[in-house]
């Protein structure tokens, strides 16, 4: 059985996330640390968005960048001015070859395809079984989702985003590359909170998906529906699949953190990672990557890592809503972007305001949507 320092099973965004901070920050050159998972990441599997000010860290791979988007309901359509966040993309492909290219450059650093069968924590060590060995490790990382725990559980709502996406060539000059399509909800909401998103690369290319926030998935076949709709909406009749993709991303307030072990981990989506109420994974694994090497240069126990704060409240309150009112999203995000500032919004999402900016923002939501909420988990019972 061979022994390293730490082992990352999976190595998805967080992983790869945390051990690019871990390289950059020169404290882990003497460990020996595994990476296992049975995909290579030679794909263009996914797409990620964010915001930030000026110049990042990620500009290198960065495909695409605006300054302002469009944000429609069916009662206004409202240019978002952004400044001074940039709205981001990062195509999944080019972010896998620039971080794998950098640690591959690192000796510590061993990648293994398989699929890890089994882990479980055994004194001081980990044990990790994989398709064709046994590994053990002082410290694991999992990023291996495991739903049973939250679907088994109903103090925290558990609704899906899912979405369908198409990268279309047209035939027509449609699209405006300065302006993303931030969230439409114009579209049929059929009882749920449905909105197309539209991110242009020129006049006649762009993805386009359509996305849902709510607790079942839907055929197939009814996302392309909706998107062969929306695109004959636009003036579209002739055009080109270039790519496709479609995922399904958990939003829940569940409290992941409290699954960790001394030794053992879990990160990204199997952690919280991703932002609960909007479901926006990119920056939110940037900043907990950061602290988690931060946290392992100064503490030895995992149970330490996560704590609660009002934002984490703030998600499951709208959560709670949309879990029984699935068809409000459009009314709380429509009042939210029709008069707040859009730069003190981005704000907000990044966990980034002052209670003073926190009442800004809230304040243009549906308040009796919210109120009622707030009492529910305060007083009652969410049944």
């Amino acid at each position: 059985m061979k022994h390293y320092d730490y082992i990352f099973i999976g190595s998805g965004l967080a992983a790869l996330m945390t051990l690019h901070q871990m390289v950059l920050s020169g404290k882990f050159t003497e460990n020996s640390i595994l990476v296992i998972d049975p995909d290579t990441k030679q794909q263009n599997d996914r797409t990620w968005c964010f915001w930030e000010k000026a110049n990042g860290a990620w500009d290198s791979i960065v495909y695409r960048k605006w300054e302002h988007a469009i944000f429609a309901s069916p009662d206004y359509r409202r240019t978002l001015d952004f400044t001074p966040y940039a709205y981001k993309m990062v195509r999944g492909l080019d972010f896998y070859t620039y971080v794998l290219e950098i640690l591959s450059k690192v000796p510590g650093i061993t990648f293994l395809n398989e699929s890890v069968e089994d882990y479980n924590e055994s004194d001081d060590w980990v044990i990790v079984q994989t398709t064709n060995q046994v590994y053990s490790c002082s410290k694991a990382f999992c990023s291996i989702y495991k739903p049973a725990p939250v679907l088994g559980q109903k103090k925290y709502p558990v609704l899906q985003q899912h979405f369908m996406g198409w990268v279309i060539q047209s035939d027509v000059a449609v699209f405006d590359p300065a302006k993303p399509v931030f969230m439409d909800f114009s579209i049929p909401q059929s009882g749920n909170t449905r909105f197309m998103y539209v991110l242009p690369f020129s006049k006649t290319e762009a993805l386009i998906e359509y996305t849902l926030f709510s607790e079942k998935l839907l055929p197939h076949e009814s996302y392309e529906e909706a998107l062969r709709e929306y695109i004959a909406q636009l003036g579209i009749e002739d055009y080109r699949i270039l790519d496709r993709e479609q995922a399904s991303i958990p939003m829940t307030s569940y409290p992941f953190w409290k699954r960790n072990t001394k030794n053992i981990l879990h990160i990204g989506t199997a952690g919280g990672w991703t932002k609960a109420s909007t479901g926006f994974t990119f920056k939110n694994a940037d900043k907990k990557s950061k602290a988690l090497v931060a946290f392992l240069q100064t503490n030895n126990d995992f149970r330490e890592f996560y704590r609660r704060d009002k934002f984490w409240f703030y998600d499951l309150l709208l959560l709670d809503i949309l879990d029984r009112t699935n068809e409000k999203g459009a009314l709380i995000f429509s009042t939210l972007f029709q008069k707040g500032n859009p730069a003190l919004i981005l704000k907000f999402l990044d966990e980034d305001t002052s209670l003073w900016e926190d009442l800004q923002v809230t304040s243009k939501c549906p308040k009796s949507l919210f109120l009622a909420a707030l009492f529910r988990r305060l007083f009652g019972r969410r049944a």
